[in-house]
């Protein structure tokens, strides 16, 4: 019998191993090292080096998502840096000129985080060839022969990772898929917890917030992977369709995850004694395990199975809850349950019963798949997915001080060149690692940045040391370049997923890199960390003294774009009570805005917790704001997952449509509150009521649920609106 712990580590190693991480560090160590490895044969090692240069650059590029965008990326960057190695080289001949191309060149590159993220990517490879080349001063024929070695290396990167997509088309997209399954079967371990007793909330929720953001970032690569992969959308194969209807249909999974939030102190309070509690913690935690096989099907082309003990185990559960039915009924018991609490616990349990048969569904789609049973789907693609302008008037009208993107620009541009400045008055031999520092770690925002530079200084450090034992205690140079291979594996593979981890990698590599090179020693650790401190401690200081961004600066906007997602989810829902039909694209691009949205505050308000204490604006408000608005789109899901699967016994409830459009008046006062507007209309922000029902026929019951829902849907909606008037940004 395997222990418990040692297949947990078998398992998440055969998770990362099958991994696009590992997949990735796997296609840039081979596409980098090849050229190096091949002339080095022939003593042609530096042509070689400047080749494999060029294939990183390429590499950089190289992120994920539709083909279409990595292809032009790649090709752009190759062209770029080879202009770029070109300049300078030519700029190497005064050190005025060389600073003076520091400066042009990397504001002109930091500007590009205008574009978004793969055009950041791009202008990162382009400061690279500029960072490496400063220190190389080479005759005109040699500036030329080195610039066609970097676009060599580009073109041969590029060609190896199409290569690799035609030879597997829908390989990335799968293993992207199941990364997003992976953080979806994670965000329900994390809501299970909510039912444990004696539950830390606040740290749960914090965790929630984390893995929410994670969920949202894989929802929207796999969602611009699939719907913009024209061999996917065209849905000409099965396993086009099948990648399609599992991802839609666990995005509907998710919002069912969702949905099941409620005010878990007092269902502890009520419901802690009875063990049923306990009951829904391990059967959300066996259902996440369902899902996580589902993710290691995707990766490994297996067919997942539905463990047989599960729809007992459900049965379990609705035994367990009619029994507690049946005995609050009892005059003897000492225990009394509220109605709105044993209402809840059934809810909870259908929303169970309801994960386990999507789930369920989602197997059965590979099942399908194998016997070629998949219908096309009609999905239009298109409006969930964003495009992209690459147009010159974004730059110019990002040509401001009010521009986030434009101070970064002027942040990184001015430190880059005082590390240069410093480099050259002490005479440092290798005087671009402090750039090079300055480069990785500067990010728009204060928090980002600091995060980097802990993670840069920590893996430095430590990969100095492993760098220094190695080189001491292996002398067989065909092990030490087995080592430097895993090195670089491990620094590709991880430079996504744990840059920590990547740097604690790269450290050695580079060291042992130096060492074949003839340059290693004692000294170049020391410069190396020298260099980081040096370069860490100016990035620091310089995102905190030069026209910082701070996150309260921007926080108000996102505030209000949250409350405006939350309107039209609301509004899209509760019209389907009153008349109006389900539409599934527009529901569903709501709802995605929704998640979107979610993810952004949640993403703002961790960066302003990593702030200075004076910085932390409305730190608490801003918090239960967090909450507040989770709970709200928590129990909006809830509404609408109910009108789904009750559409045909929704009752009459022109009484309740009162509650309905209040709660739109709340959220649209809380908005003109956080805009500041003078139209703020104070005696608006107030709960409606009705009579509440007595009688209990099945229709009644079922008006009751509804009137219930719609009632916290308002309650939230007022608290919304009470916080959002002490939040001060």
């Amino acid at each position: 019998m395997i222990p418990q712990s040692v297949n947990k580590i078998i398992n998440d190693t055969k998770n990362f191993i099958l991994s696009p991480y590992f997949g990735d560090g796997l296609r840039i160590t081979f596409g980098v090292v090849l050229p190096s490895l091949i002339l080095a044969q022939f003593d042609l090692l530096q042509i070689g080096i400047n080749i494999s240069l060029g294939a990183l650059c390429a590499s950089i590029a190289d992120t994920p998502g539709p083909i279409t965008h990595r292809r032009n990326a790649m090709f752009f960057t190759t062209g770029i840096t080879t202009i770029v190695s070109i300049l300078t080289g030519l700029a190497t001949v005064s050190v005025f000129l060389t600073a003076f191309s520091i400066v042009g060149l990397s504001f002109l590159f930091s500007m590009f985080y205008v574009y978004g993220n793969r055009a950041s990517s791009i202008a990162v490879a382009a400061l690279l060839v500029m960072i490496l080349g400063i220190d190389d001063v080479r005759p005109l024929n040699q500036i030329f022969l080195y610039s066609l070695y970097i676009l060599i290396g580009g073109l041969w990167y590029t060609a190896l990772s199409l290569s690799l997509y035609r030879i597997m088309p829908y390989r990335l997209a799968s293993l992207s898929l199941a990364e997003c399954v992976m953080e979806i079967a994670q965000f329900m371990r994390i809501k299970a917890g909510f039912y444990q007793a004696e539950m830390d909330y606040d740290d749960n929720y914090k965790k929630l917030i984390e893995a929410q953001i994670k969920v949202n970032e894989k929802l929207d690569l796999t969602r611009e992977q699939l719907f913009k992969s024209r061999e996917i959308v065209q849905e000409n194969t099965q396993e086009g369709r099948f990648l399609l209807v599992v991802f839609v249909d666990m995005v509907d999974l998710y919002e069912q995850i969702i949905s099941t939030f409620y005010n878990y102190q007092n269902l502890h309070k009520q419901f802690d004694q009875t063990g049923i509690l306990t009951d829904f913690e391990a059967t959300l935690n066996l259902l996440a395990e369902q899902i996580e096989e589902i993710a290691s099907s995707l990766k490994d082309g297996t067919k997942p199975n539905i463990a047989s003990f599960l729809p007992r185990r459900l049965q379990e559960l609705q035994t367990a809850i009619e029994t507690l039915s049946i005995e609050e009924l009892q005059p003897d018991n000492t225990v009394k349950f509220t109605s709105a609490g044993l209402q809840a616990i059934k809810n909870i349990e259908l929303n169970i019963e309801n994960i386990f048969l999507r789930i369920k569904k989602i197997k059965g789609y590979f099942k399908d798949k194998k016997l070629q049973k998949l219908s096309r789907n009609e999905i239009q693609t298109d409006s969930f997915t964003t495009h992209q302008e690459y147009e010159l008037d974004t730059f110019r009208e990002n040509l401001n001080l009010k521009s986030e993107n434009f101070r970064h620009a002027l942040r990184v541009s001015g430190l880059m060149l005082i590390g240069f400045v410093i480099a050259q008055s002490f005479h440092f031999l290798h005087s671009n690692w402090i750039l090079l520092t300055i480069m990785v770690i500067m990010k728009p925002a204060y928090s980002l940045t600091k995060e980097r530079n802990l993670d840069r200084l920590i893996g430095t450090i430590g990969g100095a040391f492993i760098g220094m034992l190695i080189l001491n205690y292996v002398t067989d140079n065909r092990w030490l370049f087995a080592i430097q291979l895993v090195c670089m594996l491990g620094t590709y593979s991880f430079q996504r997923k744990t840059y920590l981890v990547s740097v604690f990698f790269m450290t050695p590599f580079i060291l042992i890199l130096f060492d074949f090179l003839g340059m290693g020693g004692r000294a170049l650790m020391i410069e190396r960390v020298y260099d980081t401190i040096i370069g860490g401690g100016l990035a620091f200081i310089g995102s905190y003294v030069l026209l910082p961004h701070w996150e309260h600066e921007k926080l108000r906007k996102i505030l209000i774009e949250m409350l405006e997602a939350n309107l039209a989810y609301y509004h899209q829902v509760s019209q389907l009570y009153f008349g109006e039909q389900y539409e599934r694209v527009p529901y569903k691009i709501i709802r995605k805005e929704v998640f979107v949205r979610s993810a952004n505050l949640a993403a703002g308000f961790q960066r302003m917790f990593s702030e200075p204490k004076h910085k932390q604006l409305s730190i608490n408000e801003v918090h239960k704001f967090s909450v507040l608005n989770h709970l709200f789109s928590s129990y909006v899901a809830t509404l609408a997952l109910y009108e789904r699967e009750h559409f045909e016994e929704i009752p009459d409830l022109e009484e309740t449509k009162g509650i309905a459009n209040n709660t739109e008046v709340l959220l649209k006062e809380a908005i003109k509150v956080l805009e500041q507007s003078e139209f703020v209309q104070k005696e608006a922000i107030k709960l409606f009521k009705i009579k509440a029902i007595t009688n209990t026929t099945e229709e009644e019951d079922t008006k009751l649920i509804i009137q219930e829902l719609l009632m916290n849907i308002q309650k939230v909606a007022l608290d919304i609106c009470k916080i959002s008037e002490r939040v001060r940004l």
